[in-house]
């Protein structure tokens, strides 16, 4: 008698690897998101924060639209405008408010160790809206990827402003906005393209950041701007605003929520070897062992373990769904 093709199992293997190439995508995003500290600090002596997001989000919103013009891309329907628009407005119109509200009152090493609680946050969303069951096997991964980056951030932490805290707890609030743009993204996510979901919400997010720059006149500033700063300014849109972003959201589109939001831990890292190769900031062991549990922690979250027998009630809970 023939044997029959395990349909079951290749349906798994698929899934599994849509969701390694998911999370890729996502440590992708997170490392070329760590470039972006220092594009912004580098124009922060010139711009201030909200004309910095406005040209970021404004000039990644053009770069999308047109690519997904081009590519005849498939556009949120008409239901999905208010939805996409409502999670436009929260991960690119108030996200980066509180997220450089954070950094006037505390430190960027301690805002990096508040941002890196975005995978337990989503984890916890995820969990209470019904969308994603937290297992051992995540939460430990998380940890551990949120203890390397406050390893890798070393001394940093120690000093901080008086009020460090409010800062602290406005970066909690903007990664809890980004928790919740993982979660609620995913239904969109599976009736359109990315670019243009991206793009829908970025254009969103820009125009009410534009309309807060135009009411202070933001915008005359951009008339100084030298070269290299232009180009800096470009880099933010087209890498650090349009491409990382479309990143995001086709990771979203292919892995859960936490693991996606796991690779987040990568982007203080990487922010911290930008420092070292274009700013000459040395490199410390508390880094080269920060970036090692990291790595760690996202391999565990992600399944890596798993694959070699160390997390059984995670592997027979999945043989087990129908």
């Amino acid at each position: 008698m023939a044997r029959l093709p395990d349909i079951r199992g290749s349906e798994l293997a698929r899934s599994g690897t849509m969701e390694i190439t998911g999370v890729l995508a996502a440590i992708l995003s997170s490392a070329f998101g760590g470039t972006a500290v220092g594009a912004t600090r580098y124009l922060a002596g010139t711009l201030d924060p909200l004309v910095i997001g406005a040209v970021r989000f404004g000039g990644g919103f053009l770069v999308l639209a047109a690519v997904a013009l081009w590519r005849r891309d498939r556009w949120p329907p008409k239901s999905d405008w208010l939805g996409t628009g409502a999670l436009g407005l929260l991960f690119f119109g108030l996200f980066p408010v509180l997220f450089n509200g954070a950094l006037v009152y505390t430190t960027a090493a301690r805002g990096a160790l508040a941002l890196s609680t975005l995978p337990l946050l989503t984890m916890l969303a995820a969990a209470v809206l019904r969308i994603e069951p937290p297992t051992i096997r995540k939460i430990v991964g998380v940890l551990i990827a949120m203890a390397g980056v406050a390893v890798a951030l070393g001394t940093s932490l120690m000093t901080a402003p008086p009020d460090a805290w409010r800062g602290d707890l406005l970066m909690v609030a903007a990664a809890f906005c980004m928790a919740l743009y993982n979660v609620w993204s995913r239904p969109f996510l599976s009736r359109t393209a990315p670019i243009p979901f991206v793009a829908f919400g970025m254009g969103v997010g820009a125009v009410c950041l534009s309309v807060l720059v135009v009411s202070n006149g933001g915008f005359a500033r951009l008339a100084t701007l030298s070269a290299p700063q232009w180009i800096a300014s470009a880099y933010l849109a087209i890498i650090c605003g349009a491409f990382i972003f479309f990143l995001w959201a086709f990771a979203l589109e292919r892995a859960s929520p936490t693991l996606v939001a796991v690779s987040v831990a990568v982007n203080p890292v990487t922010a911290s070897i930008f420092g070292v190769v274009f700013l000459g900031e040395q490199v410390s062991a508390n880094l080269i062992v920060g970036l090692v549990a990291v790595l760690a922690g996202i391999g565990i979250a992600t399944g890596a373990a798993e694959r070699l027998s160390l997390w059984p009630d995670d592997r027979q809970s999945r043989r087990r769904q129908p």
